[in-house]
């Protein structure tokens, strides 16, 4: 299964400058998207990275600096005109966040079976979002401003498409904020919670809420 992976590589995970120098964030930002597609590849997908500019990956990269919502449906529009098979149906794509930093191969491997149960198939993001989906309807497209979890049970709607949501702990938990970096500390199983170890990053179970802090 084709697999879309968006990575910006202009500002990333600008969110995380109260804890990270842009060098840091760059290289964290790296580690996430290396640990999304070794869980993709040993998931059985092919993935490809979707970047606002170079990166140096030993994937395929597909350079498009047009906002997100733009580039990924100019992806999917590539994708459809060249998936059908002779029998009329067609190859599912999925689109992956390069920022799920808590991915697992068993993860991704749960979101492309329910791809293959139904047209659209969502692993929706904490407060709304969509941090994951298979498609294999071809008049599918994404929105991705707001609330695009609600958006896209719509949009598949709209289009006839079956919708089922992919109930993903792993797959929920996009990396953003700096409270975010407890969970990776905590469950995360690759280089993105090594690289926070190694950058010095330990659990602060002080408060009411555990969190990340910089030794």
């Amino acid at each position: 299964m084709e697999v879309i992976v968006p990575f910006s590589t202009d500002r990333p995970k600008s969110r995380l400058a109260d804890v990270l120098s842009p060098d840091e964030r760059r290289a964290f930002a790296r580690a996430m998207l290396t640990d999304v597609l070794e869980s993709i590849v040993a998931a059985g997908g092919e993935p490809r990275v979707l970047a606002t500019d170079a990166v140096d990956v030993d994937r395929p990269v597909t350079v498009d600096d047009r906002p997100l919502t733009t580039a990924v449906n100019a992806a999917l529009d590539g994708h459809f005109e060249t998936a059908g098979a002779a029998d009329g149906s067609v190859e599912p794509v999925a689109v992956v966040m390069a920022d799920l930093a808590l991915a697992t191969p068993d993860a991704v491997e749960r979101l492309f079976a329910a791809g293959r149960d139904a047209d659209v198939a969502v692993a929706p993001g904490r407060g709304g979002g969509t941090n994951a989906f298979v498609s294999s309807h071809a008049d599918f497209r994404v929105d991705y401003h707001g609330a695009s979890y609600l958006d896209h049970r719509d949009i598949a709607a709209e289009v006839g498409a079956g919708f089922v949501a992919v109930d993903s702990r792993r797959l929920g938990t996009d990396v953003d904020e700096s409270d975010d970096l407890a969970e990776v500390l905590i469950h995360g199983e690759g280089r993105a919670a090594t690289w926070l170890r190694e950058a010095g990053f330990v659990l602060d179970t002080s408060g009411g809420r555990v969190g990340a802090v910089r030794e």
